[in-house]
């Protein structure tokens, strides 16, 4: 059995303004608790919008702080990233042929499939908080599944590839999700899909393959699902996901760090 730990929208930078959540100390939080209560996890995936303003000193801040934490790590790219900025700061990241930041790891139980949905270069904002998935994506996406044959694959990306509920980020989901569905039901092998963006827990399924989206490690959406602002936050506690996954299944959790007392429990026990 494999297990995955899912952060994602860590939108770190250097300085944070008067009454907003400090990401750092955000993240330093949420490894903390991996160390401590999660630390026999097999990988921890990081889903997009690493940064907040895509900039260099926020990525090598970034990565002073996954220096501490004990699980090997893989980091996608999300609307508020910079591919060059990234790679000048990570530049052991995995690429495709295309130089694109996506590449898949093979485990005995599926194979996880990590895809870079940043629309640029350009970034010209807000037209590119949009997800893309090129041509070159989608057939490098074809290839993997095609080559995965009846091997279980699941799906790593920033962009939800279909609605989600709230209207605003509605607009900014990945605009090529009718090209990305074909592609995943022409082989039948997706058994989940792991995204971020939307600051918030949600699950479900779209064109029968099952989906998890989780929460931030800063600021949360708020349930107004008609409200065209995709600024918006409330001060909700901070999660990771948990993905325990096996040859017959893929379960699901989520870990509000912020509110665990672990530390009680296990004084009692």
């Amino acid at each position: 059995m494999q297990k995955i730990i899912v952060f994602t929208d860590t939108h770190m930078q250097p300085q944070v303004g008067a009454g907003k959540f400090d990401p750092d100390v955000q993240l330093q939080k949420g490894i903390a608790h991996v160390n401590e209560f999660n630390s026999d996890a097999d990988l921890v995936i990081f889903c997009g919008d690493l940064a907040d303003k895509g900039d260099i000193a926020s990525y090598e801040m970034l990565y002073a702080r996954l220096g501490s934490l004990n699980v090997p790590y893989r980091l996608l790219l999300g609307n508020h990233d910079n591919r060059e900025n990234f790679s000048s700061v990570f530049p052991d990241a995995e690429l495709d042929e295309n130089g694109f930041i996506q590449h898949v790891i093979e485990t005995p139980e599926a194979n996880l499939v990590l895809l870079d949905t940043l629309n640029g270069p350009p970034y010209n904002y807000p037209f590119s908080h949009q997800g893309m998935l090129c041509e070159k994506r989608l057939f490098w996406l074809d290839h993997q599944l095609e080559n995965a044959g009846s091997k279980s694959c699941i799906l790593f990306m920033h962009h939800p590839p279909h609605n989600t509920g709230f209207a605003a980020m509605d607009t900014i989901k990945l605009m090529d999700g009718d090209a990305f569905y074909e592609i995943v039901k022409r082989y039948q092998n997706v058994c989940h899909i792991v995204c971020g963006h939307v600051h918030r827990t949600i699950s479900g399924s779209h064109k029968g393959i099952p989906f998890s989206i989780f929460k931030s490690t800063v600021g949360q959406m708020p349930m107004l699902f008609d409200v065209m602002d995709f600024h918006m936050e409330v001060n909700e506690p901070s999660a990771y996901g948990i993905l325990f996954i096996n040859d017959e299944s893929v379960l699901v959790q989520t870990e509000d760090f912020e509110l665990s007392d672990l530390k009680s429990l296990e004084k009692e026990v």
